[in-house]
C-alpha cells in the first residue's frame, strides 16, 4: 500500500478496488467458461442418455451404441474441467477477499495474493486443457454423421 494513502480513506478504498480488477475480470470469464461447458456437459449427457435407450440391435441406429464410451469419456474430462474452473474461481474470489481483508488490517498481502492470483490462473489452464481434450474427442467421424 502506498504510505501516503490513509487506511479508512476513500482513497484507500480506491486503490484496494484497483487491486482486485484483474481477479474481478478472471471470475468473470471463469463465470462464462463454466457456463459453456456445462452446455456442452449437458448436451454430451443428453446424447449418451439416448443412445443408452437404443434397442442394442434390430434399430436402425443401433451402431450408434458404439460411440457411448467416447460420449461418457467427453462428460468425464467435461466434469473435470468443470471442478477445475471452480477451484480457480473460489480461488480469485478468496484473492478478492484477501485484498480486502488485509487492507482493513492494514497488512501487505502482495506475495500471497500473487501466489493465489498464479494458482487460479494454474487451474484455470488445467480446465482449458482437459477442455482441449474433450474437444479433440469430440470432433470425430460419429459427430460428423
Amino acid at each position: 500500500m502506498n504510505p501516503a494513502v490513509e487506511p479508512g480513506s476513500v482513497e484507500h478504498l480506491s486503490q484496494i478496488i484497483s487491486h482486485v480488477v484483474a481477479p474481478a475480470f478472471l471470475l468473470g470469464a471463469v463465470a462464462s467458461f463454466i457456463s459453456i461447458l456445462v452446455y456442452r456437459m449437458t448436451a454430451a449427457i443428453e446424447r449418451a442418455r439416448e443412445i443408452g435407450n437404443l434397442p442394442e440391435d434390430g434399430h436402425a441406429r443401433a451402431a450408434l451404441r458404439a460411440d457411448l464410451p467416447r460420449l461418457l469419456r467427453r462428460i468425464e474430462l467435461l466434469h473435470q474441467s468443470v471442478r477445475l474452473a471452480i477451484a480457480s474461481g473460489v480461488v480469485a474470489t478468496l484473492l478478492i477477499i484477501l485484498a480486502f481483508a488485509a487492507a482493513l488490517l492494514g497488512s501487505h498481502h502482495v506475495w500471497i495474493a500473487a501466489c493465489l492470483f498464479m494458482l487460479s490462473m494454474s487451474l484455470l489452464c488445467a480446465s482449458l486443457i482437459a477442455f482441449a481434450f474433450e474437444v479433440r474427442i469430440g470432433i470425430s467421424e460419429y459427430d460428423r454423421q
